[in-house]
């Protein structure tokens, strides 16, 4: 198959990321899972393992207005339906291969927290526990009544809140990173999120200099096109972009993960919670975690396949 021919499979991909497939090649610090050519495409595609669902996009109400969500797979499939949460300041753009993988056997579905991605803006900075309203908001406005819910950093704590206060709503939890801050952690950042945001032009250079440079390193398993559409991604709240840690670092995990009792599996890859998130352990109930080493942010694309085997196996228990 040559570059051309992959890109009328998927006209969303770049030669970039046609060579990568085709090759095998890693291209700036990571690799294009399959997975790619169906994430944005229009139709649902096959590979040697059977067919591969393209993602959508659509809207949904909620409590503080419209929710953009991403969403592949059938809701009738007998599987129960996933929900996964972003980290903060992104949105479900980081689950793009992700949905299109876990799609094949369920309905997979990654809705943009309220002020992030493409939902509409609270008037004021949400809690978690908002946060968690405005989920139970959506699955309703979808028609879906239990999930397995995915929850990645901030999406992790909204995750625990979600299902200790919805506790018929959630199956299984899953998260990437639960990280418990010590108080000199939280006393650092809360001098700085609370902070006005600053004039854009800053943030655009501060931006600029990421992609160069500084903030690469937590990416690596991220191609050169999928770091930059994702720096574009916390571009557009950069206004309110502190909300989602304001309500992480306001938040207390270690009292909620012992009030859950459905089965919890912690995802721990080597990003930049990687020695907070083991203090999770004493405070599980009916959970464990699953160390990653090596996989950085940007495994949810370099590691599709790896990832869905484990959580697959997890929600198949």
């Amino acid at each position: 198959m040559t570059q051309n021919q992959l890109k009328s499979i998927n006209p969303t991909l770049s030669r970039r990321q046609a060579a990568t497939l085709l090759t095998g090649t890693v291209i700036g610090g990571g690799a294009v899972s399959r997975s790619v050519l169906a994430a944005n495409s229009g139709d649902t595609k096959m590979t040697s393992d059977g067919p591969i669902p393209s993602v959508r996009k659509a809207y949904a109400d909620g409590p503080f207005g419209q929710i953009h969500y991403r969403y592949a797979g059938n809701k009738g499939s007998p599987e129960a339906p996933l929900m996964c949460l972003h980290a903060s300041p992104l949105s479900g753009i980081v689950y793009d291969y992700w949905l299109a993988e876990m799609g094949r056997d369920r309905f997979a579905v990654a809705p943009d927290t309220p002020g992030y991605g493409g939902s509409d803006t609270p008037a004021e900075p949400p809690l978690i526990g908002d946060l968690a309203d405005a989920m139970i908001g959506f699955m309703d406005s979808i028609g879906l009544q239990t999930v397995d819910v995915m929850g990645y950093h901030t999406g992790s704590f909204t995750s625990a809140d979600l299902t200790m206060r919805y506790p018929d709503r959630i199956r299984k939890v899953v998260m990437i990173s639960a990280p418990i801050f010590d108080q000199a952690i939280i006393d650092e950042y809360s001098a700085r999120i609370y902070d006005p945001p600053p004039p854009f032009a800053d943030v655009l250079i501060s931006t600029g200099e990421n992609i160069r440079e500084t903030g690469r390193g937590m990416f690596r398993d991220m191609t050169d096109e999928r770091y930059e559409d994702v720096s574009i991604e916390r571009l557009r709240h950069f206004r309110t972009g502190n909300w989602g840690f304001r309500a992480a670092f306001a938040y207390d995990l270690t009292a909620t993960l012992p009030e859950v009792e459905q089965p919890i599996l912690i995802l721990n890859p080597e990003d930049d919670l990687w020695e907070q998130t083991p203090r999770a352990k004493p405070f599980l109930k009916n959970g464990r975690i699953h160390d990653l080493p090596g996989w950085t942010h940007g495994h949810l694309d370099m590691h599709t396949e790896e990832m869905a085997k484990i959580v697959r196996a997890f929600l198949a228990e």
